[in-house]
């Protein structure tokens, strides 16, 4: 296992950079933050996955043609002048002038149709919205013209999204790739740029300030705005545990952490160099993720009797301490958000409740074969999540194998179809940002289009009406109908559960301007002091 002073090491060589604890930059010092994440970078490809750490890299050497702002409205970002047609049907994108890829080549529209229809194929949102696109083509080298087939009033949210897979723009060649294999060359037109012969991989990722890039005039908000890099380099360092990180920040040593836990805050707060800020302000959703492909989460009746088993309180208790952290939710859709609703929430207002859970899993025809839960044992809520979810599906009466691994190797393991006995599983946890659970079409997780669809493979015909009717929906009161009728079918087939919400506070020392954005952590904007 790696260390924290190996690594350390490592950066400090790398870095030539003297302890930060108390002193400014001096002339000619680099300026650096290193930070720690929730999580191992899984690949670099950020359409390729959901996994929220291969979108902070998208989010470092990508760049995307719109952005949403701090209030969540779409806003132009690679694109310089657009416009829509009377008719609704005929979208058009000016790029603006100066993008330019990492290799000096220019961006074109070209390279943008291809990023658009790879990113088209994996999103949930992109797929929503390609079903009503008849043409996507390069008019010119600075002009891509995007024609419907119907009026869709969601082009520029699926466009602008933080929720992953972001619509990152990527060269043709690579963007050309198969979407269901990965690219390995990295070459964006963003903020920064990868520094591939510096990185090693597990254990440190190393982006340059991109000198070429050039930001747009707008004050930086949200992913929108203009992304001025105001540092020489950011490193995502890898730690055995977020404790050692945690003690990496107070020494000094690191500059960020992504998730401390909750119950080492008052120490922190106690410490003057060290700020502690919320980020993500509507926070994340902690999912419970079945497989519907194979026995026995196939059959509705298992699924509810998991719904019925499950304690929220419990799970947001054991991992976030506080309640000003946490809150259980009962809604499909996020709580504190305008689609939150109490439709067919029986088991929420009941529950849990083991003798009726029992029920449902005989009704359901379980017959006590294995099931498997992957359990990621570097990223905490989810290493404690999985153990209280064994010992409640087993005081229901399920056999349930733990097979512990780290996040990367849930990732690459929750892709397989195949039977939990050959490799594939049964059940897996993670999280989505409050804002992306709140929508019936930016997830992907929330589309029920069998193996066309995220991991899990839920499917249901009735749900997707109801997402077709909420995207043509006209005032968000008829949206929030739709809303209840979709959430009223989902608690029935069950293509998820959640375990609670919660917000993450981060903590930083050394630092200053960093971007409350939803799913993504930006490192433009933000200044060593």
């Amino acid at each position: 296992m790696t260390t924290r002073r190996e690594v350390l090491a490592g950066g400090a060589a790398l870095l030539a950079a003297p302890r930060l604890a108390n002193a400014q930059a001096r002339p000619g010092q680099p300026r650096v933050v290193r930070a720690v994440m929730h999580g191992d970078v899984p690949t670099f490809d950020p359409i390729w996955t959901t996994a929220n750490m291969a979108a902070y890299h998208g989010a470092m050497v990508y760049d995307t043609l719109f952005g949403t702002d701090a209030n969540g409205v779409p806003q132009p970002q690679m694109v310089n002048r657009h416009n829509v047609s009377d008719d609704r049907l005929t979208w058009t994108f000016e790029l603006r002038d100066g993008l330019r890829w990492h290799d000096g080549t220019p961006v074109t529209a070209a390279d943008c149709v291809a990023s658009i229809r790879r990113w088209a194929a994996r999103d949930g949102a992109g797929q929503h919205m390609f079903q009503r696109v008849r043409d996507l083509s390069a008019r010119d080298d600075k002009t891509v013209v995007m024609t419907l087939s119907e009026p869709y009033g969601l082009v520029l949210e699926a466009l602008s999204k933080t929720s992953t897979p972001i619509c990152f723009m990527m060269r043709r060649r690579e963007a050309e790739t198969d979407p269901m294999q990965r690219i390995s060359e990295v070459v964006g037109s963003g903020p920064f740029t990868l520094n591939q012969t510096e990185t090693r991989m597990g254990s440190r990722y190393v982006y340059d300030r991109n000198p070429n890039y050039v930001p747009r005039s707008e004050p930086a908000s949200g992913i929108a705005g203009g992304k001025r890099v105001l540092i020489d380099r950011a490193m995502f360092v890898n730690m055995p545990d977020v404790q050692t990180g945690v003690a990496a920040l107070q020494a000094g040593e690191v500059e960020f952490v992504e998730t401390p836990p909750i119950d080492v805050l008052p120490s922190l707060e106690g410490d003057r160099n060290i700020r502690i800020e919320i980020l993500n302000r509507l926070g994340q959703v902690g999912w419970i993720r079945l497989n519907f492909l194979h026995p026995p989460f196939n059959n509705p009746k298992v699924r509810q009797a998991v719904l019925w088993a499950v304690n929220q309180e419990n799970h947001m208790r054991a991992t976030f301490v506080d309640r000003r952290f946490y809150r259980t939710c009962g809604s499909l859709f996020t709580c504190g958000t305008p689609m939150e609703n109490d439709a067919n929430t029986e088991w929420f207002t009941r529950g849990p409740n083991v003798q009726r859970a029992r029920q449902l899993l005989q009704e359901g025809g379980y017959d006590g074969r294995p099931v498997v839960l992957l359990q990621a044992t570097n990223i905490l809520y989810m290493t404690n999540a999985a153990q209280l979810l064994a010992q409640e599906l087993r005081a229901i009466g399920m056999n349930i194998q733990v097979a512990p691994m780290d996040w990367s190797g849930v990732v690459q393991r929750r892709a397989v179809q195949a039977p939990p006995e050959q490799g594939g599983w049964n059940i897996f946890i993670t999280a989505a940002g409050g804002p992306a659970v709140g929508n019936p079409i930016a997830l992907a997780g929330h589309a029920a289009t069998g193996t066309r669809g995220w991991f899990g493979w839920p499917e249901d015909a009735r749900h997707e009406e109801l997402r077709n009717q909420w995207a043509a929906a006209p005032t968000p009161e008829a949206r929030l109908a739709v809303a209840r009728q979709m959430q009223e079918n989902a608690w029935n087939f069950v293509p998820h559960l959640y375990f609670g919400q919660w917000t993450q506070p981060v903590a930083y020392r050394g630092t200053r301007n960093w971007l409350p954005v939803p799913e993504v952590i930006p490192f433009w904007n933000v200044e060593r002091v």
